[in-house]
């Protein structure tokens, strides 16, 4: 405060308008000076005027003591020099005369020459106030704008609701409406006393739906049978034997056999039906979304046993999750749209009968709950539980139902054997139509990759690595050539196979004798397929990593939808190009889409650069077609690849599946094109055009495949090509059905061909190493034939093809053999099992099935030796 300063002079007129004020007595200076703190400089600044007009109103207060708060306060130095601006205050009576006189006897030397020590502080004081002030006045603002805009848009809120209330009213005012509106009101109290179905009701639906759909599911994995004219069956047997006396047989063996296969089946479709009413709580919309999701199911299942010979597997449903459901449907064969038809017809049915019931049933809740008002009485909280823990219990259930299914030894799995579940899972087919779909279908929702082999540790695997590294080392010796000097190009031809090598089938001329003459000048034979109608990823995965299907556990169907999207660092054989070329070392071309079989997943996994197909970052270029068939012809993919061969500044490892003879087969050529053939008799229709069809696309192949060879021929840098068939169409109707044809079934053709450039030009392997092989082999077959050196891997898969030529997963009973999961065949196309191998065939094949484990489903120890690496 301003202890020794008069206070101005009081003027009555300019303050008369206000209220009483007190005057402060004036205090005498002694011993020091005042020196304004606002600007030193400015003398202005201690000017009566000045101080009257800032800080007049000040200077009084409403019967309190002045507070030293103004802008410009000043503080008593003791000692201080006359300051210049003490006559003008004198002259204006703020101070006394002696007071004046008393300061001018103090020396300007005897003035501190530091600053006041509350400058800062009050400096910093006066910045908060304006921030604060600043601030306030901001928000003010905004907050005025706030209220202006809800004001703004609360009043055409009103508006808009007035305008709706003013047009329904008028609306309901019509006379037509008054009476509809008093027809609702007589009606609303019937409506409101309307029933409620019974549990009991909702029993017997649950009960005949489920029978239904497990009887439908099974009626679709039957065909009717055919007959040669010259057989005598009698009227009983066709009977028994048709799809109706197949499904009838299935459903009775409960009585005539002990077998409840159907109750297995019933149950565990049942327990997916449960699971849906207690999630929704609804047993109409349940019902709605089983009958509709199974009934689909059934229709898509049917077909793909029809097209493939395989049932639907939840590894399928990565299709739907890709995208890729519409491209499926595309491949629904003409004589089955009816079925599709109807199948809609029903489903459709159900949905309305669903729907009108939901309305008319008055109990809408399966389970009395209430989520808004959860604990208010004990009936409120007892079925707010119960509607929670149901949908969890039935959740759990049908999964630890479904997973152990196919596990041997687990509840489920052992209740269902004790009602004669007997799985054959190698054979899915055949497990759906002796099992039942549903139960192959939920015991293949958690699939064992592979069953530990005996001996399995870090040491048996580095003890396997130093045995093949000294195989591998023997081996090459004699050879002289590098793989990664060479092109190589690992063709999968779609269902290229030898259409005259079945029975019964003739052909006025050769569909394929360009490739037939080549087979008989370069290293070929005929590859035993895991496949037949379907498998292509299949045979793929096995030519890729060298591992066979045959040593996976019966569950692992399909690697590229069940295993490779979960491994980190899967191997294939592609590596031995990027571990030299890096990211140029491997490329892919597939003239379709790139989510099927999970291929774009899967080829980021092996190592490929990039993969080219028609909805790729970079697509495919070429994609002309023939006729009209819907896929890119042969011809066209070719010269994708001839492009990225011209276009390559280093070789490289090609990856190609083409798409030209992809089922199904209808009109596609002009009639005068397509090749005729000559059946017996009693081959269906359908099946024989299916055949002509199949059968002139293979000439289009034929002839498409030896123009690429000739231009490969032109290239100067060393390429081999591996080209194979991936497995025959699901064409054969009368063959599937005659146990003498299985192995026929499951024959296709390779050759390995290298070009005028390449060292290994017209190399031919003996016959009786390249006679028969599967396609696990080709890339030590391949290594073989260009005489390159090889890895401790492919010299194990060198040794295994010489003792055991060819390996895969098939069906047959070829020489009264019953054959389960794997089936052998000798050097000269015999079958054998691993029971009659000799002593150094059952160590090579026990030390495969180590190392086929170790990569899938142990430890990976290999990893860190050189097994896989090609010096």
């Amino acid at each position: 405060m301003l202890k020794d300063a008069t206070m101005p002079i009081f003027s009555p007129d300019r303050h008369a308008h206000v209220p009483s004020y007190v005057k402060l007595t004036k205090q005498p200076i002694a011993g020091g000076t005042y020196r304004p703190l606002a600007n030193d400089e400015d003398s202005n600044a201690c000017a009566p005027s000045a101080l009257s007009g800032h800080h007049g109103s000040k200077l009084y207060t409403q019967k309190s003591a002045i507070h030293a708060t103004s802008d410009n306060t000043s503080i008593f130095i003791s000692g201080a020099g006359t300051l210049p601006c003490l006559p003008e205050m004198v002259s204006s009576g703020s101070v006394s005369k002696d007071v004046i006189d008393n300061n001018n006897q103090i020396t300007p030397s005897k003035l501190q020459p530091q600053q006041p020590t509350e400058q800062p502080l009050n400096e910093a004081v006066s910045v908060c106030k304006k921030a604060a002030h600043t601030t306030a006045k901001t928000l003010s603002a905004a907050g005025h704008a706030v209220a202006k805009a809800a004001k703004t848009t609360g009043h055409a809120i009103h508006v808009a609701v007035t305008a709706v209330k003013t047009a329904w009213h008028t609306f309901t005012n019509f006379k037509a409406v008054q009476l509809i509106i008093k027809f609702f009101r007589k009606a609303y109290g019937p409506w409101k006393k309307r029933m409620r179905f019974s549990y009991a009701f909702y029993a017997i639906v649950f009960t005949l739906l489920t029978s239904a759909e497990v009887i439908f599911l099974q009626w679709g994995v039957y065909s009717e049978p055919t007959y040669d004219k010259g057989d005598e069956v009698d009227q009983t047997t066709k009977i028994l034997n048709s799809v109706a006396g197949q499904v009838t047989k299935f459903v009775s063996q409960m009585w005539l056999e002990q077998k409840s296969l159907f109750l297995v089946n019933f149950v565990g479709l049942g327990l997916i039906y449960l699971a849906l009413i207690f999630v929704t709580n609804r047993f109409w919309i349940a019902t709605l979304l089983f009958g509709t999701a199974i009934t689909a199911f059934g229709v898509a299942n049917s077909i793909k046993i029809q097209l493939r010979n395989e049932p639907i597997i939840p590894a399928d449903f990565t299709f739907i999750s890709g995208g890729d459901a519409g491209n499926i449907a595309s491949f629904i064969p003409d004589n089955s749209q009816q079925f599709v038809e109807n199948a809609v017809t029903v489903v459709i049915w159900i949905i309305a009968i669903c729907l009108l019931l939901f309305l008319l049933d008055r109990r809408k809740c399966f389970i009395y709950c209430s989520w808004r008002k959860p604990f208010a009485s004990a009936k409120n909280t007892v079925g707010t539980f119960s509607r929670a823990l149901a949908a969890v219990v039935s959740v759990v259930i049908l999964a630890s139902y479904a997973t152990n299914l196919g596990t041997g030894g687990s509840w489920s799995n052992m209740w269902a054997a004790k009602q004669g579940y007997t799985p054959t899972l190698f054979d899915a087919a055949e497990d759906a139509r002796n099992n039942g779909p549903a139960t192959t279908f939920l015991s293949l929702t958690k699939a064992p990759t592979m069953d530990k082999p005996e001996g399995y540790s870090k040491q048996k695997m580095q003890a396997i690595s130093k045995k093949y590294s000294k195989l591998a080392n023997s081996i090459n010796k004699s050879r002289t050539q590098q793989l990664t000097d060479s092109t190589a190009i690992m063709i999968l031809s779609e269902t290229f196979a030898d259409p005259t090598r079945l029975p019964d089938i003739t052909f006025d001329e050769d569909p394929i004798p360009n490739i037939r003459n080549i087979m008989g000048t370069t290293t070929s034979g005929t590859m035993l397929s895991p496949g037949y109608g379907g498998g292509t990823a299949n045979i793929e995965y096995q030519a890729l990593t060298g591992l066979s299907l045959a040593n996976f556990s019966d569950s692992m169907i399909v690697p590229y939808q069940q295993l490779v999207p979960t491994q980190s660092n899967p191997y294939s054989f592609n590596q031995i190009w990027t571990q030299k070329y890096g990211e140029s070392g491997s490329e892919a071309v597939h003239p379709y889409y790139q989510s099927m079989y999970l291929r774009n997943t899967n080829y980021k996994k092996f190592g490929f650069s990039r993969l080219y197909s028609l909805d790729s970052a970079t697509p495919v270029e070429h994609t002309e077609k023939i006729g009209e068939s819907p896929y890119a012809s042969d011809s066209s993919t070719y010269q994708d690849v001839l492009d990225l061969i011209k276009n390559q500044k280093n070789p490289e490892f090609l990856q190609v599946v083409t798409m030209q003879n992809h089922m199904p087969y209808s009109n596609y050529y002009e009639a005068e094109d397509v090749l005729q053939s000559s059946v017996t008799d009693d081959t269906p229709d359908d099946e024989h055009s299916a055949i002509n069809v199949f059968s002139t696309g293979l000439k289009y192949t034929d002839q498409a495949t030896l123009d690429f060879l000739s231009q490969l021929n032109q290239i100067n840098k060393p390429i081999t090509v591996i080209f194979y068939g991936d497995h025959l169409p699901g064409i054969y109707l009368k063959e599937e059905q005659n146990p003498d044809d299985s192995f026929l079934l499951h024959e296709t053709d390779y050759f390995i061909w290298s070009n005028d450039a390449s060292p290994s030009a017209n190399v031919k392997l003996d016959d009786s190493e390249a006679a028969f092989s599967s396609s696990n082999y080709f890339m030590s077959s391949a290594a073989e034939h260009m005489n390159a050196k090889i890895s401790p891997y492919l010299a194990l898969l060198t040794k295994l093809h010489e003792e055991i030529p060819a390996i895969s997963r098939v069906i047959s009973n070829r020489g009264g053999i019953g054959l389960g999961t794997a089936t052998y065949l000798q050097s000269d196309g015999t079958v054998t099992d691993s029971t009659s191998m000799s002593k150094t065939q059952k160590q090579l094949l026990a030390d495969y099935k180590l190392v086929q484990y170790d990569q899938t489903s142990g430890k990976n120890y290999l990893k860190e030796s050189d097994f896989m690496s090609v010096d």
